[in-house]
C-alpha cells in the first residue's frame, strides 16, 4: 500500500484550515450571545453550560476575546461584554443611512399597493420628507414631494410625532402654531388633536383623512432606531376612493421591519 506524499497531504490540512475557522467563529458568537442575555458578568461554569462548550475551549476563546477588549474578565472569574463592542456599535450606527436602509422596503411596499410612499422626519413643527417612491396612479402633490413640508398637525406622520411627545409639549404646539387649517377636515382646535392622538397611541397608526388636501388620505406607521426613539414616519398616500382596509397592516409591518433593520428591539421604548 502506497503511503501519501507530503506534498499530497497538504491539500486536505488546507481545505480544513477555513472550516475549522468558521467553527472558531461560531462559537465565539455564542458565548457573546450568552453575554448579551444577561445585564450581570457571567461565571465560566454558567457559559459552559449555556453554550455546551468544553470548559477549555471557552476559556481560551474568552482570553482571546478579552484581549481584543470585546469581552472583559471581571475578578470573580466571570464574564462580561466589552467596550469595544460599543465603539463599534457607535461606528456602525455613524454610518447608518436613514433612506438607503428605508428604501427597499419602501419600494416593496410600493410595488405591493401600486402607491405612493413616503418618509418623512420631524423639523421643529413640522415634517419634511425625504424619500418617496414614484407618484404610482395618483397625480404629485406638492406636499408629499422630496423635500416638501408640512405641519404636524396635519400630516400622518406630524400626529405619530405629537403622539410621542408629552401632554404639555402637544399643548406648547397648538399654542405656538395655532393649529391652521387647509381644509374642512383639519384639527384645528387642540380638544380634538388631542382625541386623535390618543386614538394613535392605542393603534401605533397614524392617519390624515382630507385634512391636509381635499381627496387624499393617508396612512402611517412609526419608525424606530436602536434605542427605541422615533426617527421617521412612514406613509402610504393616495386618493380617498383608492384606499383600503388592509393599508395600516402593511404600512406597519413595512415600517417595523425598516426598524428592525435600523437595530430597533421590538419592546424596548
Amino acid at each position: 500500500m502506497l503511503t501519501p506524499s507530503l506534498t499530497e497531504r497538504k491539500p486536505s490540512r488546507v481545505s480544513e484550515a477555513p472550516k475549522n475557522s468558521i467553527q472558531v467563529i461560531e462559537r465565539m458568537m455564542t458565548l457573546l450571545d450568552v453575554l448579551a442575555e444577561s445585564p450581570d458578568p457571567v461565571s465560566l461554569k454558567t457559559l459552559v453550560q449555556r453554550t455546551g462548550l468544553h470548559p477549555s475551549t471557552a476559556h481560551r476563546i474568552l482570553a482571546s476575546l478579552a484581549g481584543s477588549r470585546l469581552v472583559e474578565r471581571q475578578d470573580a472569574g466571570s464574564y462580561q461584554l466589552g467596550i469595544r463592542l460599543l465603539e463599534l456599535g457607535n461606528l456602525v450606527k455613524s454610518r447608518i443611512n436613514l433612506r438607503e436602509v428605508a428604501l427597499p422596503f419602501m419600494q416593496q411596499l410600493h410595488e405591493k399597493i401600486g402607491e405612493s410612499v413616503n418618509l418623512g422626519i420631524r423639523h421643529d413643527d413640522e415634517i419634511i420628507y425625504i424619500e418617496r417612491t414614484s407618484a404610482g396612479r395618483s397625480l404629485v402633490r406638492v406636499v408629499y414631494l422630496v423635500g416638501g413640508r408640512a405641519p404636524l398637525h396635519l400630516t400622518s406622520v406630524g400626529k405619530l410625532f405629537l403622539a410621542e411627545d408629552p401632554p404639555q409639549a402637544v399643548r406648547d404646539y397648538a399654542r405656538r402654531t395655532g393649529l391652521p387649517g387647509k381644509t374642512a377636515h383639519s384639527l384645528v382646535t387642540q380638544a380634538a388633536l388631542e382625541k386623535e392622538l390618543e386614538r394613535i397611541r392605542r393603534h401605533k397608526v397614524g392617519f390624515d383623512d382630507e385634512e391636509a388636501e381635499v381627496g387624499l388620505k393617508c396612512v402611517a406607521a412609526p419608525i424606530r432606531d436602536d434605542e427605541g426613539k422615533m426617527v421617521a414616519g412612514l406613509s402610504v398616500s393616495a386618493p380617498t376612493e383608492r384606499h383600503q382596509e388592509n393599508w395600516p397592516g402593511w404600512v406597519k409591518e413595512t415600517a417595523d421591519a425598516i426598524s428592525l433593520a435600523l437595530g430597533y428591539l421590538p419592546g424596548k421604548r
